[in-house]
């Protein structure tokens, strides 16, 4: 029970990462040890599935497909974003400066935790953490798209940014405002519109389910390549993190009366705006510590109850 309340609390971490555009659940996952079996278990939700249903009944598939690992994930991901959306979304109208330097501490303690499991250090590998970066940059620095509440829509936007949720430093809420979704999935959340909601729903299971498939590949046959490229991603989205951001222009309001901002990266202009913020980042730093710790030192100690387990220098497998 202790090992299953300590992977709840993960899913709560996951689904509050996810909620923030700028942070992904992925990193969570991976600097709490259980990025490895998480892409894994939703990778092997193929179709074969309904086969080992018929042979091996509900409870021997429920233990092969390792279902209750990502039921009790999913449970504390849905518990994060149905009860602490509200909470999350005031922080970022009220108390952005504070919100973003807790996460920005977060991610940047969580670069060097991800290189460390890069098991060679060749060029190539430098250069293609360098271009993670870069691209993660990049993207952190687009401009949001017109909006859109089509189902349609919103079903093609949450599978692309399903990718994003399970990539380490790509964030899944980040890609949902480029592409203008996000205001509405936020919308439809807090006002329970089931088809927008089932519509996101659907997109989000087909793209974890198509790309999981090629990050267990990845991971499997480059893995150090794809962890380096990772550990760039998480680099560059700093730049979407950076908690000092002076308002554009404006770009939608919401249906609560919120204003929704472009935003640009500026310097602090006091050492008083620096202080709160630099203790936020050394207590988000702290966490990411402390989750690190506490999984390896569970995994020195082989009390992992599930199926898989992170392989820092390995590949994927049963252990």
């Amino acid at each position: 029970m202790k090992a299953w309340a300590a992977l709840y609390a993960k899913g709560l971490a996951m689904g509050l990462a996810d909620l923030v555009p700028g942070v992904s659940g992925g990193t969570i996952a991976l600097i709490s040890g259980i990025y490895d079996e998480l892409v894994e278990t939703i990778a092997g939700l193929d179709h074969r599935l309904p086969g080992t249903l018929r042979e091996r009944g509900l409870r021997g598939t429920w233990e092969q497909a390792n279902l209750g690992f990502l039921a009790v994930l999913l449970a504390g991901i849905l518990t994060s974003v149905i009860g602490f959306a509200g909470v999350l979304h005031w922080l970022l109208a009220n108390r952005p400066v504070q919100l973003w330097a807790f996460f920005f501490g977060l991610v940047a303690a969580s670069v060097p935790l991800v290189g460390r499991r890069v098991a060679e250090r060749r060029a190539g590998l430098w250069a293609l953490g360098a271009a993670g970066a870069v691209l993660a940059g990049a993207v952190t620095a687009l401009p949001p798209l017109v909006r859109s509440d089509a189902p349609l829509f919103l079903a093609a936007a949450a599978a692309v940014a399903a990718c994003a949720m399970i990539l380490p430093g790509i964030s899944g809420s980040f890609i949902l405002l480029i592409l203008g979704a996000y205001a509405p999935v936020i919308g439809a959340l807090q006002g329970l519109d089931a088809i927008r909601l089932l519509a996101v729903a659907l997109g989000v299971a087909a793209g974890l389910l198509g790309f999981s498939r090629v990050l267990r590949r990845l991971l499997a046959r480059r893995r150090a390549a794809t962890l380096s490229l990772l550990t760039g991603f998480l680099l560059g989205s700093l730049n979407a993190l950076w908690p000092w951001k002076d308002r554009v222009r404006e770009l939608y309001t919401h249906s609560g009366g919120r204003v929704e901002w472009l935003m640009e990266n500026r310097w602090p202009a006091s050492p008083g705006e620096i202080w709160p913020a630099a203790g936020l980042m050394l207590l988000g730093a702290a966490a990411v510590l402390a989750i690190d710790r506490a999984a390896r030192t569970r995994n020195l100690r082989g009390k992992s109850l599930f199926q898989y387990g992170d392989e820092p220098e390995g590949g994927l497998g049963p252990r």
